[in-house]
């Protein structure tokens, strides 16, 4: 018997924040809703397990993984020449947004799409030009492990006349729902209802050790970004 699929995207959901650590010691902002630099899926649905990591602070778990813009590869700087670093010597800046993940979670591959817009301007208006410029998808797990990279080029189209360019693209990710879904014991201690006077009712079961590590195994991430040179990524960390 075959399952509807489900399809969901982080378009009218509130607005979450929070960091995760990244491998390259920087930092992931992550942000559910409509999108600016940085963006997220996995967005809630009916049923989904609610899980509290602090005071005033929620997220909703789903199988579905997040996505994200890195900060550092969420926009690229070209030099003409290139070798050059002079603000003067700028040739075009583009950037990574509208960032609008759709999930199909109905089998037991999840699949994670996120398409994404590019924007970028040009130093002088002249004849039609076209640049491409490399991006990345990682998947993540638990924040730390990449479980895959994929790499693509999006093709940034100049009109004539024009200083504004606009590209079109998009980064898919495939996860386990088994590996992307709790412990029935971890769900239970989590989502359980405790009365007060219970003894353990004032505990934050995401403070236990062994609810936060499997939390943490169960999170993945698609990650997309420019593909950057070291001396471009050494620019977008020193600006």
């Amino acid at each position: 018997m075959h399952r509807k699929p489900h399809w969901h995207a982080c378009l009218e959901s509130p607005i979450i924040m929070m960091s995760i650590s990244f491998p390259s010691r920087k930092f992931l902002t992550v942000l559910c809703g409509t999108a600016a630099m940085a963006t997220v899926a996995g967005c809630a649905k009916d049923n989904d397990i609610d899980v509290s990591g602090g005071v005033g602070i929620t997220a909703t778990r789903s199988a579905c993984p997040a996505v994200a813009v890195p900060l550092h590869t969420g926009d690229v700087t070209l030099f003409d020449p290139a070798t050059s670093r002079d603000a003067r010597a700028i040739d075009i800046v583009a950037a990574i947004t509208n960032v609008t993940p759709q999930c199909n979670d109905a089998s037991e591959k999840v699949y994670q799409l996120a398409s994404f817009d590019v924007i970028a301007t040009r130093r002088d208006a002249g004849p039609a030009r076209s640049v491409t410029l490399p991006y990345y998808g990682t998947v993540l797990q638990g924040g730390t492990a990449v479980v895959a990279k994929r790499l693509g080029n999006v093709v940034v189209t100049f009109p004539e006349g024009q200083t504004r360019g606009t590209g079109r693209a998009h980064a898919s990710a495939y996860v386990d729902r088994a590996a992307a879904t709790l412990p029935a014991d971890i769900q239970e201690r989590i989502t359980r209802r405790r009365k007060a006077g219970d003894q353990d009712a004032a505990i934050d079961p995401l403070s236990l050790p062994e609810v936060r590590a499997a939390v943490q195994r169960a999170s993945f991430e698609l990650l997309i970004g420019f593909q950057l040179t070291q001396e471009q990524l050494e620019y977008n960390v020193r600006r």
